[in-house]
């Protein structure tokens, strides 16, 4: 803990640009007493809301969208079981961080700026700049203190979590096995009986077709869909339009002159000799008396400080770097540390200093004063985040008028769009049930789909989908739900049971001369050239078909297996010799060993989260995702 934010910066700012900066967080505080009378879920009485259970369903959507592309279907969010799954994993943060809270986990406020400093996002010219922090969260809907709280728990939880994970365990013989077992050797060859040799064979009649068609009427259901126009009135149109004078950004300036500082820090080296707190008070005596001893040596020595650090320090996150801490702001140690290193001057060497973690000896390196940002470097972030401010109290005050527009004129949405200087646009094919984006949110399709729009042939309300943004929609075209006719689509069913026949034959006569292979047969195949395959390493070949690999028996050589191919038609794989792995040095044993600690770690992370959840009083009110027996 002493050097958590020198030791785990990295690891911290991954976490958080992964997570923090998607604003995709759970268990704000704000959020969490807002009174949200539709939370989907409870967890000991404190509300998972539904504004951020819809963030976390919306940032699931975005990752799955840029993950897949074309193939992203929006249907897949509207199951049961995904909703369960991304409010599950709500649950699961938020008693993570209740469970760190009630062990007396702490992050100070001094960690929780250094991390946020280190954010790449809000820094300008490679310098963290507080008005692109300040601009960056408002157009996220966020405030600085509710960001922060955030962050917090983050840190927090992810302090319990790294307890556990972190403190695994895995024995050498242990790790030898799971070695010889990973990286043994099989020499194999391959043959496929492909489908595409069947395609010929195989032959669909038209009452099949049919057939297949009365049977399978839900796959070939078209849903509604609409295509519409539609305004989007936001904050960020009136930015243009906002008139901010260079004396308004100065008199920011003068009068937030703290939100433009860097407070002074400090560089330094130090060696530790730990002992705890608890300790009795002989032990403490008998370290202190080591500790004095080598602060005679350093103040003999005071150029081989690094050098003695390396040797005797006990602080395993600087000793290796002859002690040196970096900078630092005050707050940011524990307090007699503190206390000591800013009451020092550059090169100077302390006395002991007693802290919970033990005796130091302290050499403080440098000074870096308190600096406060030049105006002319700082006044492009100023000017625009007033243009922001400005855009914001412009949108407020046309918003009530915007949304009466649409609902008053409620037959085009023209007099609106004039109203917030905006065009009106027209949308693609909408589909009901799914979320297409940002703008055709959850909420917003709901309207787009209602009677009063699609019967009535209405403007939708003004709503809101996302902060300082706003939607109205009025229909131009509707397509009711439907089965596609049997003409429209039996070309489809017909090369999916050709495909479906052809596969039938491949496997059946892959089957077979695997059984001609396994009674001593030598049926004509075309094998591949030799290929050596491991557990990790094992090319082309599908988990399932090296599961069986490796379970062949290797006492009698050569073995057949044979599967279906995931890539159609049906795999035979004979294994022809066996290698063990290479005796395993000391670096590789420790790499392995490490990974088990952490799979050890994690695993003990997951049971302690399980029995957490076992106690905890958990009430799911999430229609589509009822909660299990006992919660």
């Amino acid at each position: 803990m002493f050097d958590f934010v020198h030791e785990k910066k990295r690891l911290v700012q991954i976490v958080l640009l992964l997570i923090i900066l998607p604003f995709a967080f759970f268990g704000v505080d704000s959020y969490r007493h807002s009174g949200d009378t539709d939370a989907p879920a409870t967890v000991n009485g404190t509300k998972i809301t539904r504004q951020e259970f819809d963030s976390a369903l919306r940032q699931q959507q975005d990752r799955m969208r840029q993950m897949l592309g074309a193939n992203f279907d929006p249907a897949m969010f509207d199951k049961p079981d995904m909703k369960r799954a991304i409010l599950d994993n709500l649950i699961a943060q938020r008693l993570l961080i209740d469970q760190a809270r009630a062990a007396g986990l702490t992050v100070t406020d001094a960690q929780v700026a250094q991390v946020i400093a280190g954010i790449d996002a809000f820094k300008e010219g490679g310098k963290f700049d507080k008005a692109r922090y300040v601009s960056a969260l408002a157009e996220k809907g966020m405030t600085p203190v509710m960001f922060e709280a955030r962050v917090k728990d983050e840190l927090v939880g992810q302090q319990l979590r790294e307890a556990y994970t972190q403190n695994g365990y895995a024995a050498n013989t242990v790790a030898d096995r799971v070695i010889a077992i990973n990286e043994e050797q099989r020499i194999i060859s391959v043959a496929q009986v492909a489908l595409q040799s069947f395609i010929d064979q195989a032959k669909v009649d038209e009452a099949e077709i049919k057939n297949y068609y009365d049977q399978n009427q839900k796959d070939f259901q078209v849903p509604e869909q609409v295509r519409v126009e539609y305004v989007k009135f936001s904050s960020a149109d009136l930015m243009d339009k906002a008139d901010v004078k260079p004396e308004d950004a100065k008199k920011y300036y003068d009068e937030h002159q703290a939100e433009f500082s860097t407070p002074e820090q400090r560089e330094a080296s130090h060696i530790l000799l730990t002992v705890a707190a608890t300790a009795p008070q002989a032990e403490q005596d008998a370290v202190k008396a080591r500790a004095s001893e080598l602060l005679k040596q350093v103040r003999q020595h005071p150029d081989q400080f690094a050098e003695l650090a390396r040797k005797n320090s006990q602080d395993p996150g600087s000793a290796a770097k002859g002690g040196d801490l970096g900078l630092f702001g005050r707050g940011m140690m524990v307090k007699p540390f503190d206390d000591a290193v800013f009451a020092m001057k550059p090169g100077e060497i302390s006395d002991l200093v007693k802290s919970d973690f033990g005796y130091h000896i302290i050499k403080l390196t440098a000074i870096k004063a308190a600096h406060i940002s030049p105006f002319d470097d700082v006044s492009a972030g100023i000017l625009y985040k007033l243009r922001q401010q400005k855009a914001a109290d412009s949108f407020a005050e046309l918003a009530d008028k915007f949304g009466n527009t649409v609902y008053e004129q409620s037959d085009t949405l023209q007099p609106a769009a004039t109203l917030a200087g905006v065009k009106v646009a027209q949308s693609g094919w909408l589909t009901k049930g799914s979320v297409a984006d940002d703008v055709w949110t959850a909420k917003m399709m709901q309207a787009v789909f209602s009677d009063d729009v699609i019967k009535n042939k209405r403007n939708t309300a003004a709503i809101e989908v996302a902060p300082n943004t706003l939607v109205a929609a009025r229909m131009l075209e509707h397509r009711a739900a439907s089965v596609s006719s049997l003409k429209d689509v039996q070309d489809v069913i017909k090369q999916k049971l050709l495909h479906q026949k052809a596969l039938d034959m491949a496997v059946k006569q892959g089957k077979m001369l695997l059984g001609q292979l396994q009674q001593g047969g030598h049926p004509a195949l075309d094998w591949s050239v030799a290929q050596t395959i491991t557990h990790a390493q094992h090319g082309a070949l599908d988990v399932a078909m090296v599961r069986q690999l490796f379970q062949a028996d290797s006492t009698k050589l050569p073995q057949y297996i044979g599967a279906e191919s995931p890539q159609g038609g049906y795999t035979l794989v004979r294994v022809d010799a066996v290698k063990g792995g290479e005796k395993p040095d000391d670096a590789k044993r420790a790499r392995y060993a490490q990974q088990l600690r952490q799979m050890t770690g994690e695993e003990m992370f997951q049971a302690y989260l399980a029995d957490a959840r076992s106690r905890a009083k958990i009430v799911v009110k999430l229609p589509e995702a009822a909660a299990p027996a006992g919660q």
